[in-house]
């Protein structure tokens, strides 16, 4: 039976994707290399491992709204699940290499992009979580099938660089935001009696009025 590991060697922005989509390079070898491998049917969890990189007192302080106070991150600081992927791999005997795509998400309401914008530079330290079906031929050249152990697993930690520039080339100078109904048709209406032209400049309006008062 198959003995599969996996590495990830790299990752990188995908250009002219639908939307924001990293592409890491995964490196995928059997323990035989004489074996034939038809094709694998992987799947992979891919979970943020918050507690192995250091964090400057600017980041800690956007990353109240995830851990709560930094006095409490003895206890609030836990990895946490970021997504999943899939990917078919072809035939190969020995080792290949194939690129794992992963879309990604500028929802601000979303934990991983709360973590990921709020950190100034570094690494982002990554796990991946393997499973899947391996289809392969035994000695007798006959179709065999097995799984992939649940103990397959890899880490890899992602320049915050290259997650910055997917956002810049996909979302240049802009991020989104994701509001309730009644509050998009308040803030709408404010626009419009007002007369102003673009939601930026609405949305600077309501702040000075804010400043005013607080002041």
């Amino acid at each position: 039976m198959p003995e599969l590991s996996f590495s990830v060697e790299g990752a990188e922005s995908v250009p002219y994707a639908i939307a924001p989509t990293l592409g890491f390079k995964l490196r995928v070898a059997n323990a035989n290399p004489a074996e034939t491998i038809h094709t694998v049917a992987l799947r992979c969890q891919i979970q943020i491992d918050v507690t192995r990189r250091r964090y400057t007192a600017d980041e800690q302080a956007r990353m109240r709204d995830l851990f709560g106070e930094p006095e409490r991150w003895s206890r609030t600081l836990r990895g946490f699940l970021w997504t999943h992927a899939s990917v078919i791999v072809p035939a190969f005997q020995g080792s290949t290499l194939i690129e794992l795509l992963v879309p990604c998400t500028f929802d601000f309401n979303v934990a991983a992009t709360k973590y990921f914008e709020g950190l100034d530079d570094g690494e982002i330290p990554l796990q991946f979580l393997f499973s899947g079906t391996v289809f392969y031929t035994d000695e007798s050249e006959s179709l065999q099938i097995a799984p992939i152990s649940w103990e397959q697993e890899a880490k890899y930690r992602l320049a915050v660089k290259t997650w910055r520039e997917m956002m810049d080339t996909y979302y240049p100078n802009a991020v989104w935001l994701n509001v309730r109904r009644d509050v998009f048709d308040r803030l709408n209406a404010y626009k419009t009696q007002r007369g102003i032209p673009t939601w930026e400049q609405a949305l600077e309006c309501m702040l000075r009025s804010e400043e005013a008062v607080s002041r």
